[in-house]
């Protein structure tokens, strides 16, 4: 399978036309996948809650637009920013497991996650109140 702007063109399509703002394909063949590899589209004004994983770490990179990732403590306050922009040579982080997480997406744009399966949805501990 070619990576190429025609599939980003359409991902980042489908995430302009989703309540959501952002949409994620999926390059691993299950949720149960020991590797869970996927491409999301994501739009500004789209929603992250604050989370972590508490089994795996994240590698994150952009490949088009630009955003941030903020890591916070317990109590709700941001500790580290990093501008994930590839045109100022800036193209991704590794987000350690148990690390308080978001997103912010200051521009249409495209990025590649990696993290460890099997996929396990976010439980209540796993989100910031």
């Amino acid at each position: 399978m070619q990576i190429d702007d025609k599939l980003l063109d359409t991902v980042s399509e489908q995430a302009k036309a989703s309540p959501r703002l952002r949409m994620n394909y999926n390059l691993h063949d299950s949720l149960e996948a020991p590797a869970q590899r996927l491409i999301n589209a994501v739009e500004p004004g789209t929603k992250f809650q604050i989370h972590r994983h508490q089994n795996t770490s994240a590698s994150t990179f952009v490949i088009r637009g630009r955003i941030d990732v903020l890591y916070w403590n317990d109590y709700k306050e941001i500790i580290a920013r990093y501008n994930l922009d590839p045109k100022n040579g800036v193209y991704g982080v590794n987000i350690p497991k148990n690390t308080w997480h978001s997103l912010e997406v200051l521009e249409s744009s495209v990025i590649f996650e990696v993290k460890d399966g099997p996929y396990r949805p976010l439980g209540d501990e796993d989100v910031l109140k």
